[in-house]
């Protein structure tokens, strides 16, 4: 009989341990999830919508530059990179029967080339178009044919931005856009839309229409063939008083902010919002510039951050006396 009641009693105390570890498990894993507070400021900027795409830089225009006759380079007067005029000479050549006589004359000493060289003059290579060289393909005393590419030029470097066919409906010729190297990331350049494709481009599904955007200005850094990324701007709204967007909550139709008040502790306002991109929202009523709000974080929000040096400490919200 003792040894029985000495097993209940047993079988109590592992009960009541199971029971109060369980209802700990509980408090530490619901009860415990309990908000903190980040606090953040209602500052003064622009919110910007638009739509993001990536492209890569080409010419807007590329065309490749062939002698009229088959020959030789006798002289290259334009570089790669280099700005050109309509009609400016690149390079001077030779036929191939030119270049044979000059040979010939050359052979026979200076005053016999002088001679020659004046009566037979050589032929220029022309620039077609004001733009840029973007290639050379020829090097002084190289033979070459009448379907040889000596020189490709282009008139302006553009971006070939691809744009979902559901935004599409969204943009518009001259439409303001942002673009942004891969390369130079720090480097952002005005554009505008400059033409928009009518045949459409399906891969895996996908279907893109092919949107050129031009530069207001090309910087001397940007070169055909780099990525690029590319914000079309729907909307812009210049120097009004924003929050993060995470500081909003929607309930019944309505936006409430958590708004620090003049006791110390925090008050639920209601708001209304006007613009947002995703990452700030503008409040157009009810919020003044440099209001403090909070940010309620989760637990799994506050393990993240309290592992992170750089991270924004959290706070308990306070509460009011």
């Amino acid at each position: 009989m003792i040894a029985l009641a000495s097993k209940k009693n047993l079988l109590a105390v592992i009960a009541v341990v199971l029971v109060a570890g369980g209802a700990w498990w509980y408090w530490s894993a619901y009860r415990a999830d309990e908000p903190a507070y980040r606090e953040v400021v209602a500052t003064r900027g622009d919110v910007e919508l638009s739509i993001l795409s990536t492209g890569v830089i080409q010419p807007r225009n590329r065309l490749e530059i062939k002698p009229p006759i088959a020959g030789r380079v006798e002289t290259v007067l334009a570089e790669e990179g280099q700005q050109v005029t309509k009609g400016q000479i690149l390079a001077w050549m030779s036929s191939t029967e030119r270049a044979a006589l000059m040979d010939a004359a050359r052979a026979r000493g200076p005053e016999e080339l002088a001679r020659w060289e004046e009566l037979y003059r050589p032929t220029p290579i022309l620039a077609p178009i004001r733009g840029t060289v973007i290639l050379r393909n020829i090097e002084p005393g190289q033979t070459f044919t009448g379907a040889d590419a000596v020189f490709v030029m282009s008139d302006r470097l553009t971006v070939k931005a691809q744009v979902d066919e559901t935004d599409i409906a969204k943009i518009i010729l001259k439409q303001k856009a942002r673009v942004v190297l891969d390369a130079y990331p720090d480097q952002g350049m005005s554009a505008h839309v400059d033409q928009i494709a009518y045949d459409a481009k399906t891969v895996n599904n996908v279907t893109t229409y092919l949107v050129d955007v031009l530069p207001e200005t090309t910087p001397a850094f940007m070169r055909s063939g780099m990525t690029a990324s590319v914000a079309f701007r729907l909307d812009v709204r210049q120097g009004v008083v924003r929050v993060p967007s995470r500081a909003v909550s929607v309930r019944d139709d309505r936006s409430f902010v958590q708004v620090v008040a003049a006791d110390g502790g925090r008050e639920e306002r209601a708001v209304q919002t006007g613009l947002s991109d995703g990452k700030f929202t503008e409040i157009t009523e009810g919020l003044r510039e440099g209001e403090k709000l909070l940010i309620a974080q989760l637990k799994s929000e506050k393990r993240s951050s309290g592992t992170n040096p750089f991270a924004t400490p959290l706070s308990r919200p306070p509460q009011k006396k």
